[in-house]
């Protein structure tokens, strides 16, 4: 996509949800898992939207596991586990806890690792739906289907937070490529955020590390073609 209408339209796509996804909600925040969540979701799926835009209202780091349409691996797994191909589907190692159900799955994180009050933006029923869709409409297609790619040995890590429009870009390609990843949220108010301008040296993300090849590194379109240079196959 053309680079100036790709940030554009990832812009609409935050702003259409109010700003949601953006701001740690650090009066609210509960225990913190010793384990990381694992989720299984697909960039373009608004009901995963929903959840991933709890994660870092709630501050909480997960494992994603990618499942574009297509995808040969993470779909299948979720198969394996859960029983059937829906999205989102959320892994709590520190309880034992599996479940389905994107509204189902917010409550449980804001009642485990928040104070039990899930923020209207990710509650009001019809309202919140139309707009989780939204930016679907505003990205057709991305972060949706199955690109050849190669599987790394070890997933790569992201930092980032779901509010972003650049962050956006980045999480559509490790999507579309089927790239499983560490999610780092460092949203707004993020107790995080020291840690990670030690680390990296500046606030700003998005920012990739991967394992794999000792690579790290700023800026979307970089990632992005970084990402696409690495692991994409011919189709």
């Amino acid at each position: 996509m053309y680079r100036p209408l790709d940030v554009a339209s990832s812009v609409a796509a935050t702003l259409v949800r109010a700003l949601s996804g953006i701001q740690v909600q650090s009066g609210s925040l509960g225990a913190r898992p010793e384990q990381p969540l694992e989720l299984y979701e697909f960039e373009g799926c608004p009901f995963c939207r929903k959840v991933r835009e709890a994660l870092t209202n709630l501050d909480l780091d997960a494992v994603i596991y990618p499942c574009p349409k297509n995808g040969p691996r993470y779909r299948e797994e979720l198969i394996r586990r859960g029983g059937k191909p829906q999205f989102p589907y959320l892994v709590d190692p520190n309880t034992g806890t599996e479940m389905y159900e994107s509204d189902d799955i917010v409550q449980y994180l804001y009642d485990h690792y928040g104070d039990g009050r899930v923020p209207l933006a990710l509650r009001a029923g019809p309202l919140t739906l139309l707009t989780v869709a939204l930016p679907g409409v505003l990205r057709p297609g991305l972060g949706t289907h199955y690109r050849p790619a190669r599987a790394p040995e070890k997933p790569l890590e992201l930092w980032s937070f779901e509010g972003s429009p650049f962050c956006r870009i980045v999480r559509e390609t490790l999507c579309s490529l089927e790239l499983p990843y560490r999610l780092h949220n460092v949203g707004k108010g993020s107790p995080g955020r020291d840690a990670f301008v030690k680390r990296s040296g500046k606030m700003m993300v998005p920012f990739l590390s991967d394992p794999n090849t000792g690579t790290e590194l700023f800026e979307s379109a970089d990632i992005k073609a970084y990402l696409e240079q690495t692991y994409a196959l011919p189709e």
